[in-house]
């Protein structure tokens, strides 16, 4: 495992803890080089699940990538992490758990925006401004608004 401090790839596993699930096991590392801790997480590896676009591309789903715009609409915002990595967690059971592999990512990005409204209505509307990808203040008034009656 890489160092994500220095860059060594010689470490030792300090803590090894399984999810209560029992699908994802947690390490906690020291680098033998600079002496940090970081994590690392190990998942078993599976038939790819894939999330179809709208304009009909397919690419392989990445927790990755789901978390890092949850995290990027909640900036300077009052929401944990963990409440945002409960959030991919469902949405990644959701993709794994489709029958044919396959998760359209309008329901995907519908799912994260109604978590979002219901967590912090500010972050929604700014993951609602990327992903409906406004093209005008009237987009934008007409969410506001109802966002307000609701």
């Amino acid at each position: 495992m890489k160092c994500p401090f220095c860059g060594q790839v010689e470490d030792r596993v300090v803590d090894s803890r399984e999810s209560k699930e029992g699908e994802v096991i947690r390490r906690r590392r020291q680098c033998l080089g600079c002496g940090k801790r970081f994590t690392s997480y190990e998942r078993i590896d599976q038939i790819p699940h894939l999330i179809v676009k709208k304009d009909g591309r397919r690419e392989r789903f990445d927790r990755e990538k789901v978390l890092a715009g949850l995290l990027k609409a909640c900036e300077k915002r009052p929401v944990s992490v963990k409440e945002l990595e409960s959030i991919v967690d469902h949405v990644e059971t959701m993709v794994h758990e489709s029958p044919d592999h396959e998760v359209p990512s309008v329901q995907v990005g519908e799912y994260l925006m109604e978590r979002l409204c219901d967590i912090d209505k500010v972050a929604f509307i700014r993951f609602a401004s990327v992903y409906r990808d406004f093209k005008d203040v009237d987009q934008f008034m007409a969410t506001l608004k109802g966002l307000l009656e609701t």
